[in-house]
């Protein structure tokens, strides 16, 4: 056997016991979540580029844990801030897609709800021009992809925009902005990073845990989310023609209703 063929035969070695060492540390969380955790349905647990941190799927529910902490979880997603990419978005667009009956390719990405529903007074409300058209937000001040999308609004004219604070990883700086005398001027302040979570903001009555309660049985899971009149939605960061695309289809869909074909 020559030299060479022996470095490779070790190096193969090498790849198949790491390959072996990721796989049992895996399923080795897993068992243990499992046997801690039973009235919990795991699926699966894979691996993040964090070290220790592994990504554990309960049906369509996502959460992080540490293999040192196997007590605590993390739920949320897990963004990738140089690249400014969500990692976790896709897998949960799989997740849902898969729970989901097979549909046109034209459909909405999540089930349509009725906006007619939506508790606006929950809502921090703004108008660009005449806001004849609406729209309905499902923000966090914290989110990037919701300070990205702020300027792709600015640029879209004739519009209402509802939106409601979920406070996904904590309620400090949402009650800062609820609780100010312009909510509006705090949200802007909030995104464009001159408003922060630090100080205790000042007390007042606030829909943040109802905020909660409404994305979870809308099945909001990330921000932002963006609902349009026909109740159609998009999940994550799109751009000013995107949104004036879904805004021009709403009020073809309302439309349509209002002159049904006979």
């Amino acid at each position: 056997m020559t030299k060479l063929t022996r470095l490779g035969l070790a190096a193969l070695a090498c790849a198949a016991t790491f390959v072996s060492h990721a796989s049992t540390a895996e399923d080795t969380l897993l068992a243990v979540l499992k046997r801690t955790y039973p009235g919990t349905a795991f699926d699966t647990v894979t691996a993040t580029p964090i070290p220790h941190v592994f990504e554990v799927w309960m049906g369509e529910n996502v959460g992080f844990v540490a293999d040192t902490r196997p007590d605590y979880m993390i739920f949320g997603r897990l963004v990738d801030l140089r690249a400014m990419r969500d990692l976790t978005a896709p897998k949960l667009q799989q997740r849902s897609n898969a729970a989901s009956p097979a549909a046109p390719t034209a459909a909405p990405t999540a089930a349509a709800i009725d906006v007619r529903q939506l508790p606006l007074a929950d809502a921090i409300v703004s108008t660009q021009g005449k806001g004849e058209r609406v729209l309905y937000l499902f923000t966090d001040p914290h989110c990037p992809y919701c300070r990205q999308l702020e300027p792709e609004l600015a640029k879209i004219d004739n519009l209402r925009i509802y939106n409601f604070m979920v406070p996904f990883q904590d309620q400090v700086l949402p009650l800062r902005i609820w609780c100010a005398a312009d909510r509006l001027a705090a949200w802007r302040s909030a995104v464009s990073g001159t408003l922060d979570g630090q100080g205790a903001p000042v007390p007042c009555t606030h829909p943040l845990d109802r905020n909660l309660a409404l994305a979870s049985k809308l099945g909001v899971q990330g921000t932002p989310t963006l609902f349009f009149t026909d109740g159609a939605r998009e999940t994550g960061f799109i751009n000013a023609s995107a949104i004036e695309a879904h805004l021009a289809q709403a009020a073809s869909s309302r439309q349509a209703s209002k002159n049904p074909k006979e």
